[in-house]
């Protein structure tokens, strides 16, 4: 594959970062193992646009099969976000979408991006127009059940509240999604991405975040859609009680700055100016495993501020 698959933000980010990367594959259709893949999964991450294209971002479940793929360039997801969920309202016909499945068990995970072809009260069909596998590293295994609904109220945030803090300084995995805007042509669009490390690896202080950024599959999808679009949305998850917090800010990146965070290449920071948590909103729960050893191989914000106590969050 050409590195024409990349957009102008993408290949901008790989120059910033010092790194080539001359091939990459990424398809305009799904192989065999990708569709499979997907039916397998119980819940599938995924990002969208919102008010005026910012990113938002949820989590879509259903039973083993609820995603199907009835051929290769097609995924038909036999699930909507309940009439609580705020990204509910912008899954509609022709919306951008990125598609992220992941197996915490397995630590398999693919990508499949495109447009909603229709959404009706079957779920939503979308046409892919990216897909792409990725790497296993800081994925860190849970094994997941089924749980009673047991939704609570959803509250709206203008920044972050105590319970929102909390949930940030606790997680070891979130995901975030961001879109390329106007200047990326064909090869832009919308896109959802995992991260993860050791807990607390997520920096709070007021309303900021701070993310260390560790090496990766080199494509620099996210990075990239920042440069052209800093808006993003970040997902944490309460894998104990399937509570879900989706924060939406703007995002600086730091290229020249990894914080003294062992394993970190450079940091990123989102200004968080909106969100909303919905307790227990996920009729799952996942009991944790182990970490990855990528993730055990990074580093704490503790211990980056003994190298730099000025840079203590």
């Amino acid at each position: 594959m050409s590195e024409t698959l990349f957009h102008p933000g993408e290949l901008a980010a790989q120059v910033r970062a010092g790194v080539s990367t001359p091939s990459a594959a990424i398809r305009d259709w799904m192989p065999d193992q990708h569709r499979s893949f997907f039916g397998l999964l119980p819940f599938l991450a995924v990002g969208t646009a919102g008010l005026d294209g910012a990113p938002v971002a949820t989590i879509l479940t259903g039973s083993a099969g609820f995603i199907s793929s009835p051929d290769p360039t097609t995924l038909h997801i036999a699930a909507r976000p309940d009439g609580a969920d705020p990204a509910s309202a912008f899954l509609v016909d022709g919306a951008p979408v990125g598609l992220l499945g992941i197996d915490l068990a397995t630590r398999r995970r693919n990508r499949a991006n495109g447009t909603i072809r229709s959404s009706g009260a079957d779920g939503l069909t979308v046409s892919v127009s990216q897909s792409f596998g990725n790497c296993q590293q800081y994925i860190q295994t849970r094994l997941w059940q089924d749980a009673a609904p047991d939704p609570g109220p959803v509250t709206h945030l203008a920044g972050l509240d105590p319970a929102a803090r909390s949930m940030i300084a606790a997680a070891d995995t979130f995901f975030v999604a961001t879109a390329s805007g106007g200047g990326a042509g064909s090869r832009g669009g919308m896109d959802i991405s995992h991260r993860g490390g050791r807990p607390g690896f997520v920096a709070v202080e007021a309303d900021t975040l701070t993310v260390p950024d560790f090496r990766g599959n080199r494509y620099f999808n996210t990075l990239g859609n920042l440069i052209l679009d800093p808006r993003a949305a970040l997902l944490f998850v309460d894998w104990t009680d399937g509570t879900v917090l989706q924060l939406q800010g703007r995002a600086e990146i730091l290229w020249n700055d990894n914080g003294g965070f062992a394993g970190a290449e450079r940091l990123w920071r989102v200004q968080v100016t909106s969100g909303w948590r919905r307790p227990r909103a996920l009729p799952l729960r996942w009991s944790f495993q182990e970490y990855a050893r990528q993730t055990q191989q990074t580093g704490s914000w503790t211990e980056a501020a003994r190298i730099r106590p000025s840079d203590a969050r």
